[in-house]
């Protein structure tokens, strides 16, 4: 059973950051992609940040390039999303995902067929 949990969540200044880990198991991790999306109260989903399965490719939301940065630790198997520079409106549940996202589709929910339950993260002003 493929299973992935958040951790790193919490509440932080304006500017500040926070590191938000994503530990896998159920499956080969180095065949699949990872990726972060996030969901702010009363708003849609929204994709934050995608790596290859190869580790050579990122993608990034347009609101949080520059700022953040995705990678992975295929030994560990985990995703990690460094947040820097944070802002009251990055204030969401963060996602966890995996799958093999088609050609470029990283920043499509559809194309990961696993998620985690969420860690929370509240920047204040």
């Amino acid at each position: 059973q493929v299973r992935l949990v958040e951790s790193g969540g919490g509440l932080v200044q304006t500017g500040g950051s926070l590191n938000l880990s994503c530990v896998a198991s159920g499956r080969v991790f180095n065949n699949y992609a990872m990726a972060w999306f996030r969901q702010a109260p009363g708003k849609d989903f929204e994709f934050v940040a995608a790596i290859s399965w190869t580790g050579r490719t990122t993608y990034y939301g347009d609101s949080v390039r520059g700022r953040f940065t995705i990678s992975r630790d295929d030994a560990k198997k985990m995703a990690l999303l460094q947040a820097n520079s944070l802002k009251p409106e990055d204030t969401a549940v963060y996602y966890c995902a995996q799958g093999i996202p088609q050609g470029t589709s990283y920043n499509r929910r559809s194309e990961y067929d696993s998620w985690g339950q969420g860690t929370r993260v509240t920047v204040s002003s």
